[in-house]
């Protein structure tokens, strides 16, 4: 099964409030995550696929579950283009 996995070593997060703050070390870019994509970015932990993510949130938050899926993958493509988070075979 191909899992979503953080890439730990390319950024420094951290929690403020109700969201998450993620510097990208190699390009300097900030990411502020808040209600459904900071639920996204928990949601990697090298164990579920993008699909398992998109259908967790589907569960957790209101909504059309193909937008929602539409969502999820077009913030793992914007992670993925900062080299935060990459697919991995498991």
């Amino acid at each position: 099964m191909v899992v979503l996995r953080k890439l730990s070593e390319n950024f420094v997060a951290t929690k403020v409030d109700d969201e998450i703050l993620i510097v990208d070390l190699d390009g300097g870019e900030l990411f502020s995550l808040k209600g459904t994509a900071r639920s996204v970015w928990e949601a990697i932990d090298g164990k579920r696929s993008e699909a398992e993510i998109a259908a967790q949130m589907a569960e957790q938050h209101e909504g059309d579950k193909q937008a929602i899926a539409r969502d999820v993958a077009e913030l793992i493509g914007q992670l993925e283009a900062a080299s935060l988070v990459a697919h991995s075979g498991q």
